[in-house]
């Protein structure tokens, strides 16, 4: 859960740069791939976690 948090918050870093400062668009572009990866990523973390205990 912490690198969760940390690739959501560098993303956010990465985005808010990339907007603020002229010219460093990509920065923006990288900061949402890095979400998006993100998401991914805790996507599958919770889909193995849901197990279904034999009967």
């Amino acid at each position: 859960m912490a690198l969760f948090l940390l690739l959501v918050l560098v993303a956010v870093v990465l985005g808010i740069i990339g907007v603020v400062a002229k010219g460093l668009f990509y920065l923006l572009v990288i900061g949402v791939v890095v979400l998006a990866t993100d998401f991914v990523l805790l996507g599958l973390r919770l889909g193995r976690r849901r197990r279904r205990l034999p009967r």
